[in-house]
């Protein structure tokens, strides 16, 4: 954790219960621009190991992840609400960012040779990549240990250092992160976290970094781009989605409607690549439409640890989902599994709609919550159609 001046500071609640899970400071502009000065330092003594040290030093810290797994469980359950089995398989996700990432960094990125051609038969040339310098990393609240390691590994294992800005919904797994981290690497200040609200962010985003990688909704998204672009400070932006899948008539019923339960449902629907949306043909419709109904129906809701579905966690969101569940309904769509009343703050148990018009909130907007709209369709051709008549893309699959 980077040092910060004493004023303001940042209480992490507990979203089930609205206690006080840790405080952290504010960090400022001047407490950013120092963060990065002195990963400026450590960026030139990291790259300097090379790859085979960053790797020890890397796997070290991949070890230490492991060891403490139970420990980032109980801490992502306390901040996010999620289930510890939730925490526990998001987090083997990071343990495996960061294990290929030391293994193969100087497989992709070391020096190659390459040819020449005829024109140069009597010289040599080879392709390097150098280090960046210092990464920026503004992570999310809703995965916050898999999505920014999936930044942080890779520039690591690459020679950069890192300033990490969690989510101020989850500053305590990013300080975590840090923590750790600094045991395998205790020298320098390689990787630092920054917490605070979102003019942290955007001092981070001003501070003279050579990259910012950023995952969040689409509306911060835009901000980041922006303050970026001041700068022209490359950045990489993933944002909000609204995925759909697509059910065919040969499809093994039972396999679709369990992935289509558990991406939708999964993490209270809190997922970027959530599924949101399916279409299935009129010969599966109704059978396909039973199933995930069952499946859902019987998912257990609540704070406990061993929960299959805990809270939503930002408390802004759960008005989102009641307006969008609201208005399919109140514009004919079918509520087969709960609806408006579902939503129980700060909880929302799940809900599964059909036949709801294309144009409906809950089928142009991310909802973000643990809800599913089926729709039926003719054929294929049809599903296609309907799945791509969106402005987001992240994902999609068939069942087929």
């Amino acid at each position: 954790m980077s040092s910060a001046p004493a004023g303001e500071v940042l209480e992490s609640l507990n979203p089930a219960t609205g206690e006080v899970v840790g405080t952290y400071p504010v960090h400022d502009e001047e407490a950013v621009a120092e963060a990065v000065a002195r990963a400026r330092k450590a960026a030139r003594w990291w790259s300097g190991l090379g790859f085979d040290e960053r790797k020890n030093r890397l796997l070290a810290w991949k070890r230490t992840v492991v060891r403490r797994i139970d420990e980032l469980a109980r801490l992502m359950h306390a901040e996010t609400g999620k289930p510890t089995d939730d925490a526990r398989l998001e987090t083997i996700g990071a343990i495996e960012h960061i294990d290929w990432a030391a293994k193969h960094a100087r497989k992709v990125l070391g020096p190659r040779k390459v040819r020449t051609g005829p024109l140069a038969m009597n010289l040599a040339a080879s392709v390097q990549y150098q280090p960046l310098g210092v990464i920026g990393v503004i992570g999310p609240w809703n995965y916050p240990i898999l999505t920014p390691v999936g930044s942080i590994a890779y520039a690591l294992a690459a020679g950069n250092a890192v300033v990490f800005k969690p989510s101020e919904h989850s500053p305590g797994v990013g300080a975590w992160i840090a923590e750790t981290f600094a045991e395998a690497v205790p020298e320098e200040p390689v990787l630092q976290v920054v917490t605070g609200f979102g003019p942290t962010g955007a001092a981070l985003c001003r501070s003279g970094v050579d990259k910012v990688a950023f995952t969040g909704s689409t509306a911060t998204g835009k901000k980041v781009m922006a303050t970026c672009a001041e700068t022209l400070t490359p950045v990489i932006v993933e944002a909000g989605g609204k995925d759909a899948v697509i059910v065919a008539d040969d499809a093994d019923i039972e396999a679709a409607a369990e992935a289509v339960a558990f991406g939708a449902m999964g993490n209270a629907g809190q997922t970027c690549v959530g599924i949101e949306r399916a279409y299935a043909t009129e010969k599966v419709f109704d059978a396909f439409v039973d199933r995930v109904a069952t499946i859902a129906a019987g998912i257990r809701v609540g704070a406990q640890e061993d929960a299959q579905l805990g809270p939503i966690t930002m408390p802004s969101q759960v008005e989102v989902i009641r307006k969008h569940i609201t208005d399919a309904v109140e514009r004919g769509g079918k509520a087969v599994v709960g609806g408006p009343e579902s939503v129980r703050p700060p909880f929302v148990h799940p809900v599964v709609l059909t036949d709801v018009p294309e144009d409906s909130e809950s089928m142009t907007e991310e909802t973000f919550g643990p809800t599913i709209t089926i729709n039926r369709v003719r054929d294929l051709d049809e599903a296609v159609e309907k799945a791509n008549a969106t402005r987001y893309g992240l994902g999609s699959a068939v069942y087929t």
